[in-house]
């Protein structure tokens, strides 16, 4: 899976798990602020994550997340040393 592809995917499961606009998703744009995110959202994220891509996340995985592009790096940094 390529770089677009983890981002189309991951873009598509946060339009429609948290009813965010396509287009308010962009990679500068902070995570938290967009979708809206509280703790419960969050464990909701994780389990998105784990049921799409197959990589686990823990808190820990979250510090200096701020934007999409941190999370994008994130998810595809999981998904290497996966393989």
């Amino acid at each position: 899976m390529n770089k677009e592809e983890i981002v189309n995917k991951i873009n598509d499961f946060l339009v429609d798990e948290f009813e965010v606009d396509q287009e308010d998703i962009q990679p500068e744009a902070n995570l938290k602020d967009t979708l809206g995110l509280d703790s419960l959202d969050y464990v909701d994220l994780v389990v998105s994550v784990e049921s799409n891509f197959g990589v686990k996340l823990v808190e820990v995985d979250f510090v200096g997340i701020a934007s999409f592009q941190s999370f994008y790096d994130l998810i595809e940094n999981k998904i290497k040393l996966k393989a």
